[in-house]
C-alpha cells in the first residue's frame, strides 16, 4: 500500500488492488473507493453510506439503526430498528410493513389498503367506498349506506340504505327481496 499525507492534513491510502481510502484532516470522515466502483463513506455522525456501483443502489445506515436503500428506479426503502419497513415506489405508492405482520398501502389516488396478519383486507377507496375481504366473505360498503356482501359459498346479500334487502342463492336466484 501507498500512503500520501497532504498539507491540509488529509491522508490517502492506495492499496495494491486499486482501492483508495481517504481520511479527512480532522479524522471524522472516511471515504473508501473500492476497485469495483463501490464507494463507502463513514460520516462524522457515524452514519455509513455505501454505494453499490453494479446495482446503482445506495444503502445508508444511521447510528440510531435506521437503514435507507435508494434504488436506480427511485424506489426508496426505509428499514426501522423496530422491524417496520416503509417502501416508497416510483409512482409514489407507499407500503408500510409492520413487525407484527400488519400491512398498509397508500396509493396516489387516495386508496388505502390494510391487510391484517390473518390475511383479512380492508380497502378504502378514494370515492368513499369501502371493501372488507375475509376468507368467509367480501363486503362492499357504499357512501349512501348500501352494503353488498358476497359469501364464499356464492350467496349474496344486498342491504340498501332505503331498507330494501335482497338475498340471492349460490346460483344467483333471488330468494328474498324485501322492500
Amino acid at each position: 500500500k501507498v500512503e500520501e499525507v497532504f498539507t491540509d492534513g488529509r491522508r490517502i491510502i492506495t492499496f495494491r488492488n486499486g482501492t483508495k481510502k481517504e481520511i479527512s484532516a480532522d479524522k471524522r470522515m472516511t471515504t473508501i473507493n473500492f476497485f469495483n466502483g463501490d464507494v463507502k463513506r463513514i460520516m462524522p455522525d457515524q452514519s455509513v453510506i455505501y454505494y453499490y456501483a453494479d446495482a446503482q443502489t445506495t444503502h445508508t445506515a444511521y447510528p440510531d439503526g435506521l437503514e435507507v436503500l435508494q434504488f436506480p428506479n427511485n424506489q426508496i426503502e426505509k428499514h426501522y430498528p423496530d422491524g417496520t419497513q416503509e417502501i416508497v415506489f416510483p409512482d409514489h405508492t407507499v407500503k408500510c410493513l409492520y413487525s407484527d405482520g400488519f400491512k398498509e398501502t397508500f396509493f396516489p389516488d387516495g386508496t388505502v389498503v390494510k391487510v391484517e396478519k390473518n390475511g383479512d383486507k380492508i380497502v378504502v377507496f378514494s370515492n368513499g367506498q369501502k371493501e372488507v375481504q375475509t376468507a368467509q366473505f367480501k363486503r362492499r360498503e357504499y357512501p349512501d349506506g348500501t352494503v353488498k356482501t358476497v359469501y364464499c359459498s356464492g350467496r349474496q346479500e344486498t342491504k340498501c340504505s332505503t331498507g330494501r334487502v335482497r338475498i340471492k342463492d349460490e346460483e344467483g336466484n333471488i330468494i328474498l327481496d324485501k322492500k
